[in-house]
């Protein structure tokens, strides 16, 4: 499955490859350097199906300039006529210039253009709230405001789509992973606020005190590094001075004194938080990574023994096979479908679809399935998955949960209408309610299985419906009826979640 993902990069079959062996077959000069290309296409490749940044980075520019270099070369080879070197020659070009046209679109996709104005605006808004004020030698106030926009722009971040294209995944979630830790340490400055002890207390908390104001410089520091804003600072060089500073804390003799041990570990505990969010950036730097996965590859490039040696093959999809792996280890990387906690809740979806199937079809027969119990003990399940902070993964809990309660409301209502009895004195006005109620449940019902989208005309059919009855609940007159205000109040809500979670089923939205 893996070479086929990568074959459908470049618009081509996956027809198994034809192998050719070397030993067997006359080199000609043109083959020889026609395989040299083909081995040096084979390095670029999985740098270019990873590459997420932008045309005007030099890393992009590298690339490019590499791959022309390449396409160059292949075009000047003489086939001499020859058929073999002339299809050889042609599935050579067109695998670098596959290669040049997909690093071109990544670059320039509107998606990605989406995430770097997310970015950018976050840097901005982040170096007026945080950066500038350290900078001029004061402390930055945390507002709620700045708080509520950091927590806007990671929503916004998780609703631009990346079509499952792997750079632009790992754009969005490096984006989304700088700003989330940004959201950390600025809501756990909000949070925690440890105090200085008077110097008086201890011989050790003069010392203490200082670290504490080196930890809060390290603080804005890091925000600076994760939002860009930072030319002169790394990460390894924040990283050996925190550390520093916690060896320096673990050597003080506080024994005896439990406020002085307890202020210590405090501000431990603010450095290793610190610390946690520079090791999270640092595994966003793909540099050692990507060289551990090449070295992988070349091993199993070199590896010639036994029932795992490696066949030439000839300018084909299979030459590819050696960094399908590479790429698709790499792949998973930014792909959330293969997250624990996004598996937990898609084997929850998977059994509400099944419960909500049984309860349509005994709906259609004119029974009640009540698997009220089960979908309460989903409810539950869905509330301990661990979403580690991340806002797809809380996205991806909150549309679950409210696919089960779709289905729990479904069924209340249904079981409402059933056992419903009304009164020879009813009012008219309380039995209209209950009329576009039973309206409302059957819609309800076409809503939990429609799976379409906006354009279609089935879901502009539904929408329709919907809004007429809401107009109906609206001529309702309660004329002074408290039962049949409520009721119609009630009726309102319903019918308004009827159309949101039938926006939510067709807003196209992905991890």
């Amino acid at each position: 499955m893996a070479v086929r993902w990568l074959c459908s990069l470049f618009g081509k079959p996956f027809d198994g490859g034809k192998r050719m062996d070397h030993g067997s077959q006359q080199q000609h000069p043109a083959m020889n350097r026609l395989y040299e290309v083909q081995r040096e296409v084979q390095s670029l490749g999985p740098q270019v199906c990873t590459f997420s940044g932008l045309k005007n980075e030099r890393e992009y520019r590298r690339l490019e300039r590499e791959l022309t270099q390449l396409l160059l070369e292949v075009d000047q080879v003489d086939t001499e006529g020859r058929a073999d070197l002339q299809g050889a020659r042609k599935r050579a070009a067109q695998e670098v210039e596959g290669l040049l046209r997909y690093l071109e679109e990544n670059a320039t996709h509107p998606s990605r253009l989406a995430i770097e104005e997310l970015s950018r605006e976050a840097q901005r808004l982040v170096e007026q709230g945080v950066v500038e004020p350290q900078r001029a030698g004061g402390t930055a106030e945390i507002s709620d405001e700045l708080v509520d926009a950091v927590q806007e722009l990671i929503l916004r971040l998780t609703q631009v789509k990346t079509g499952g294209r792997v750079p632009l995944r790992k754009a969005r979630y490096r984006a989304l992973t700088r700003l989330c830790a940004v959201q950390d340490i600025i809501e756990g400055r909000t949070r925690q606020q440890t105090l200085p002890l008077s110097e008086d207390t201890h011989v050790a908390v003069q010392r203490i005190n200082q670290v504490m104001v080196h930890v809060s410089g390290a603080r804005s520091q890091l925000v600076a590094l994760l939002m860009g804003l930072s030319g002169r600072d790394s990460c390894a060089h924040l990283s050996r001075v925190l550390t520093e500073l916690l060896v320096e804390l673990d050597a003080l003799d506080v024994s005896g004194n439990a406020a002085v041990r307890n202020y210590r570990k405090q501000v431990v505990e603010e450095i290793n938080s610190l610390l946690k969010h520079l090791d999270l950036e640092g595994e966003g730097d793909d540099t050692r990574r990507y060289s551990a996965l090449l070295e992988l590859q070349t091993l199993w490039s070199n590896n010639t023994e036994g029932k795992y040696s490696m066949r030439v093959y000839m300018l084909s999809d299979t030459t590819w096979l050696k960094n399908v792996i590479v790429l698709y280890i790499f792949f998973l990387r930014y792909d959330l479908g293969q997250n624990d906690s996004i598996r937990q809740i898609e084997a929850v979806r998977g059994r509400v679809g099944q419960l909500q199937g049984e309860v349509l079809r005994h709906c259609g027969v004119g029974d009640l399935f009540r698997p009220k119990p089960e979908l309460q003990s989903l409810l539950t399940h869905l509330d301990q998955v661990d979403t580690a902070r991340n806002p797809c993964i809380r996205e991806a809990r909150r549309r679950a949960v409210l696919e089960v309660q779709a289905v729990i409301t479904f069924l209340d209502l249904r079981e409402a209408l059933i056992c419903r009895q009304p009164s020879p004195n009813e009012p008219s006005q309380h039995r209209a309610v209950w009329i576009v109620l039973g309206s409302l449940s059957d819609l309800q019902a076409q809503v939990l299985c429609f799976n379409g989208k906006q354009a279609d005309k089935s879901y502009m059919l539904l929408e329709e419906l919907l809004t007429k009855q809401l107009l109906a609940l609206d001529a309702v007159d309660p004329q002074g009826d408290e039962m049949t205000k409520v009721a119609r109040k009630q009726a309102v809500k319903f019918a308004q979640n009827i159309l949101s979670f039938l926006d939510m089923k067709t807003d196209e939205w992905e991890y």
